[in-house]
């Protein structure tokens, strides 16, 4: 039997009649008329068991109108079945299998619809309530055209069945858009408590637990979990087109309505899928992957769903295609850029290449792999994404309310329970994540010293928790005075990098170094700080990728202050940089940072003495990126120049420096260049084989000026040049 085909697929977040359908294009006559019939018996089936969230009066309606329909078509197929007397069945009437066709359709949409209603959050389809309603009276008068077109006479139906037949067609067609007189009261609730919360006003909690509990049906803390993910889901996708601003208003009440009237009850954060994946000292067999766990023999099993379909391997970054089918991000790229013009997984021909971030997913596989201790990265740009979309549809309700729960958490991180606590930390981290106002009322609220406390917690979560909630809270300004100015806090950090319990745990407390030393006078304060340069070495030369990252970004923003030069040298953060130069995915901080250092003698010097950080240093001019060959050649000019004429004539001596720098000075940036002929000018005065290079013809200034005469530009002088366009990482969690 043919399934229905959809030109494209919709899926559970999308409208549910967008897209262009089709009927099943290999079937005509009887053969359609058995699958219209079976489709019709397996939604009736199919409908009993969906639950009606909202939108229970046209749900039932249409549910009644599908049943007529089935009447229908059962009594097509004994008019059309081969009698004993003659095998052939009769045949079937042309003019009506256009009708069929598109019948066919409507079922297939109608189908769609129902399940829309019957998987969306109750509080999206309160807020969508007359769209929705729209939704299923479009249907209503499509089935009035359709019957008023179908060849009735040439179909041999009985009389009682055409009686059916026009008595639908009739009420379709008087239908009127209707709207559940209920449902429009509690979305006008709804309105009222954010219309409270924009004069700054609290509803009342019985009103709240009235709506909410008793009306809506959302009677714990995983309901509202639930509610939250749905709804933040369409404002980051932004696919249908709704006031964003109304939707942030109803997240934020919604999570305060889950510590009011819920309270700090757990919701299994810990291991949240231990139903789906687990542990065992035998390899698992699943049809997930599996992965390994610590140094042992242990393995954990991947859930199908976080798979991607064409690497089977557990996806980083989950995006959606046009046809509705989720793939990781560098194995859809890449099935694209090869020339597919298909889905890999349904073989639908792909309308478009945009892929939409599956943000739900992406977090319950960051959740999966917390809860497991497995190291997962978000993708580079998710987060600031996700905060320029969120600052777009903020709303004052919505930050009203926002602060109104920052007060119950951080009042339960002062007097709450150990598992309150750690519970606090957690939505402090959420709550922080994206929103200026968020991270100010936050820390207004006394979070900072409270979640001070946290961080020698022997609860890994919690510590993971509370020094992320940190990290968010630092991206703004003003925050970053108070943590500094907090006694002790900057020490906690530190031992939290060294010592945490977790490796996200340090990779955050590296990254809030980071964030911290964006204010110039408290670079020294941070190097000062005992233990804080060592952390971030010991994360440099042992840390995870992203680890990496954070601790060379700290340490090059801390390296820009010239009192730290040389207590930086001491500390070993020079010779963890120089090997940085071996990660391609920390050379251009680490050779940044480098430049920066050099400027100091005694550093440039010791750098200098060592042969194979000076080959490491023409290896970075020889290959990589123009920023990253621009960082190189700006490091041997400082240590050159800094370092004295031993070290100068000791990269003079270099035989392959001459071909780097004339390469340089033809393709490298204006910078690069600038730095390239300074560097030849020196080594031209050792008498060197770089300077030998260019012979009496062609002096670096020579070089120089025809390379900018060629490129039409100037040169001015700047500084050492690193890409900052990386935010502060707020992880998702």
């Amino acid at each position: 039997m043919t399934s229905p085909l959809a030109f494209l697929y919709v899926r559970r977040r999308r409208s549910p009649l967008a897209g262009a359908f089709f009927a099943p294009g290999d079937l005509s006559g009887a053969a359609l008329l058995h699958a219209l019939a079976a489709l019709l018996h397996v939604l009736s089936a199919d409908v009993a068991c969906w639950p009606a969230r909202s939108q229970r009066r046209n749900c039932r309606s249409l549910a009644r109108v599908l049943g007529i329909l089935a009447i229908l078509f059962d009594s097509l197929k004994e008019s059309f079945a081969p009698s004993p007397s003659s095998p052939l069945p009769p045949r079937f009437p042309p003019s009506a299998v256009l009708c069929l066709r598109e019948l066919y359709i409507f079922v297939y949409r109608a189908k769609l619809l129902l399940e829309y209603c019957s998987r969306s959050s109750r509080l999206w389809l309160l807020i969508r309530s007359p769209q929705i309603s729209g939704y299923f009276h479009d249907l209503s008068q499509e089935l009035a055209t359709l019957l008023e077109v179908l060849p009735v006479d040439d179909l041999r139906l009985a009389a009682d069945v055409r009686e059916q037949i026009e008595l639908l067609r009739r009420q379709c067609r008087r239908s009127k858009l209707c709207l559940d007189p209920n449902e429009e009261d509690l979305r006008q609730k709804i309105q009222s408590f954010l219309g409270q919360f924009e004069t700054r006003k609290a509803p009342d909690p019985v009103e709240l637990r009235n709506t909410f509990f008793d009306r809506l049906g959302i009677r714990d803390a995983r309901a509202c979990r639930k509610e939250i993910e749905f709804l933040e889901e369409h404002i980051f996708n932004q696919e249908e087109d709704v006031d964003t601003s109304v939707i942030s208003g109803v997240i934020a009440l919604t999570r305060y309505c889950r510590f009011l009237l819920f309270g700090f009850q757990e919701m299994e954060v810990e291991r949240p899928f231990s139903d789906q994946g687990k542990i065992s000292r035998k390899r698992l067999v699943s049809q997930g992957s599996s992965v390994s766990q610590g140094s042992g023999d242990f393995s954990l099993t991947i859930p199908k769903d976080f798979c991607c379909p064409i690497s089977l391997d557990l996806m980083k970054d989950p995006v959606v295609v046009s046809t509705g089918q989720t793939y990781d991000r560098a194995s859809i790229t890449q099935w694209i850029e090869e020339g597919h013009r298909t889905c890999p997984n349904s073989g639908q021909t792909l309308s478009n290449n945009r892929l939409i971030p599956n943000r739900a997913l992406r977090s319950l596989i960051s959740q999966w792999c917390a809860a497991y201790g497995i190291p997962h990265e978000t993708p580079d740009g998710a987060d600031a994404s996700a905060e320029s979309i969120v600052a777009a549809c903020t709303s004052k309700a919505a930050t009203e309310a926002n602060r109104a729960t920052a007060r119950i958490l951080v009042q339960q991180l002062s007097v709450g329970s150990q598992e309150s606590k750690a519970v606090a930390a957690r939505e402090l981290r959420l709550l922080a994540k994206t929103g200026r106002e968020n991270r100010s009322f936050i820390a207004e609220a006394g979070a900072i010293p409270l979640l001070c406390r946290l961080f020698r917690s022997t609860n890994l979560m919690a510590q993971q928790n509370a020094v992320t909630a940190m990290l968010n809270i630092s991206i703004h300004d003003d925050n970053k005075c108070r943590i500094v100015e907090e006694e002790g806090c900057l020490r906690l950090i530190v031992h939290v990098l060294r010592h945490g319990l977790t490796g996200e745990a340090r990779e955050n407390a590296a990254a809030t170094l980071f964030s911290l030393s964006a204010v110039h006078d408290f670079k020294k304060t941070i190097v000062d700080e005992e233990g804080a340069v060592v952390g971030l070495v010991n994360l440099l030369m042992q840390g995870s990728q992203r680890g990496k990252k954070d601790a060379v970004m700290a340490l090059f923003n801390l390296s820009t202050h010239l009192d730290t030069w040389s207590r930086m040298l001491e500390l070993g953060a020079v010779s963890a940089l120089l090997e940085a130069l071996k990660d391609e995915s920390v050379a251009e901080e680490a050779l940044g940072a480098l430049a920066l250092l050099m400027r100091q003698p005694v550093v440039a010097q010791a750098v200098g003495s060592e042969d194979a950080a000076i080959a490491s240093l023409l290896e970075m001019m020889r290959r990589g990126t123009p920023k990253r060959k621009e960082n190189a050649v700006a490091a041997l000019h400082e240590m050159c120049q800094r370092g004295g004429l031993p070290v100068t004539q000791k990269v003079a001596k270099t035989p392959m420096l001459g071909g780097l720098i004339q390469t340089i000075l033809f393709t490298g940036t204006k910078r690069a260049r600038r730095k390239a002929a300074l560097l030849a000018r020196m080594c031209q005065r050792c008498d060197s084989p770089a300077a030998m290079v260019y012979g009496n013809e062609w002096s670096p200034s020579r070089a120089l000026a025809r390379s900018s005469s060629s490129r039409g530009t100037s040169f001015r002088s700047g500084d050492v040049s690193v890409s900052m366009s990386r935010a502060v990482r707020v992880p998702v969690l």
